[in-house]
């Protein structure tokens, strides 16, 4: 079973993914940060290339979705593009961008809704590189110990955005949240982080055949 959909962001309990990582709603986090940002993005901008250095990563993550509901489990991340979701048990679901697509699924079931990459925000945090001289920057609020940056894309996400919280000294992300159309967050943290580790390319595969009902 397929949908094959442009959406404007990811539910991750496959009737819900926005892909997040903190607790904060970005629209609550905007406001404040227009000043931020014409005023202080050098150090912002540092942190974000050092996000972009890292090419790949891996640990743990609890999830909060916008009902309150808490989920686990461990993730992957390569960049570009590429990011893994294993959802610890009983949760049966899986979520895989292989660089081109985003695929949310129920292996239990069998189900998956596919997405284009480029069509989510997930795609800004699994760019190549996180300029914040461009347009998708909504804002940046730099504070002493948290450096928080929020994009998005009107044009093509809509008012979907995507909102990460940085260690202001080790430059590590902790969290993000995706806020989708309807202003519904979904607040993922992460943990026990490893950088700079080998990932099979078999990490990142879809099953283009299984998710499209020919499996």
């Amino acid at each position: 079973m397929t949908k094959e959909k442009t959406a404007l962001s990811i539910r991750m309990d496959r009737r819900q993914f926005s892909a997040g990582l903190f607790g904060l709603a970005a629209s609550a986090v905007l406001p404040s940060m227009a000043s931020a940002q014409s005023s202080g993005g050098a150090a912002a901008q540092k942190i974000a290339d050092h996000f972009s250095s890292v090419k790949t990563m891996m640990g743990e993550f609890v999830q909060f979705g916008p009902r309150g509901e808490q989920t686990g489990g461990k993730f992957y991340i390569e960049r570009p593009g590429r990011l893994r979701f294993n959802f610890e048990d009983p949760s049966p679901l899986r979520v895989i961008s292989d660089g081109k697509n985003v695929v949310v699924g129920n292996i239990k079931l069998k189900t998956w809704d596919l997405y284009p990459l480029s069509k989510t925000p997930l795609t800004l945090l699994l760019a190549d590189r996180i300029d914040l001289s461009n347009d998708a920057v909504r804002g940046v609020k730099e504070e002493s110990d948290l450096t928080t940056i929020v994009l998005g894309n009107k044009t093509i996400f809509g008012d979907s955005t995507i909102t990460m919280m940085f260690d202001s000294k080790t430059y590590d992300l902790r969290q993000w949240t995706i806020t989708d159309n309807q202003g519904k967050d979904t607040s993922v943290m992460i943990y026990n982080v490893k950088t700079g580790v080998s990932l099979d390319e078999k990490v990142f595969a879809i099953d283009y055949a299984e998710v499209r009902g020919r499996g």
